[in-house]
């Protein structure tokens, strides 16, 4: 009954109303800034579609899934103690093993190793902090084991079935993530919404994640592996 009602939350006044909106902000502030990198400068780039494209592509849609839950999450500030753990991990968890896998899949294991580790500490912290300093550790430790594992995941995928193994876990992501929505609306649907925001925080934060991501995919540092 609780999986209706958030279904229908989604076309509704409350915040879980504005997730598919936030989604779709999300999406195309990407591939505006996209478009901009690549008209600019990535277009010179001898088979950059082919070596990149798919990559990019995916990395476009995980951002897409993960940035709207920021504002799902900044309309009640503050959780309950289990559930803002649970929430400083699978952000940080999500997050840094997507970031790490698709950059470890074009440049290797360190960069995405680092990468991975930095975006999934600092979202992982920033989401986990609402119910304090477990959330906060949560954050941290999450978003540091998962973007060393899924830079490592990529890596040892090399010659295995890379891209079809990209797209399973893609979609496993997607599952978990959707569920943490779920999850956030069951534990706030009682609650009042204490901060009313706009589309700004999804576009800025979306536009800084895809240009840096970007930047790194393509003129970043790459180990043997990659020439």
């Amino acid at each position: 009954m609780s999986f209706k009602q958030f279904v229908k939350e989604l076309d509704g006044s409350r915040v879980e109303g504005e997730l598919i909106k936030s989604v779709f902000y999300s999406l195309i502030t990407s591939a505006i800034v996209f478009a901009i990198l690549y008209f600019s400068r990535l277009k010179l780039i001898e088979n950059f579609i082919p070596k990149y494209g798919f990559y990019i592509f995916f990395l476009v849609l995980s951002y897409a899934f993960i940035v709207p839950t920021i504002k799902q999450i900044r309309a009640y500030k503050q959780m309950a103690c289990m559930s803002g753990m649970m929430i400083g991990m699978t952000v940080g968890m999500m997050a840094g093993f997507l970031a790490g896998y698709l950059i470890g899949a074009t440049n290797g294991m360190f960069m995405g190793g680092v990468f991975g580790m930095t975006v999934g500490i600092v979202l992982g912290i920033w989401m986990g902090s609402c119910c304090g300093v477990m959330g906060i550790m949560e954050g941290i430790m999450a978003g540091f084991m998962g973007g060393w594992m899924g830079a490592m995941t990529a890596v040892m995928l090399i010659a295995d079935n890379l891209k079809l193994a990209s797209v399973i876990i893609f979609l496993v992501c997607v599952i978990i993530l959707l569920s943490l929505n779920y999850m956030i609306y069951l534990e706030t649907k009682e609650s009042e919404r204490q901060k009313n925001e706009d589309q700004l925080i999804i576009i800025i934060t979306s536009a800084v994640l895809i240009s840096i991501t970007l930047l790194i995919m393509v003129f970043g540092p790459r180990s043997a592996l990659f020439g």
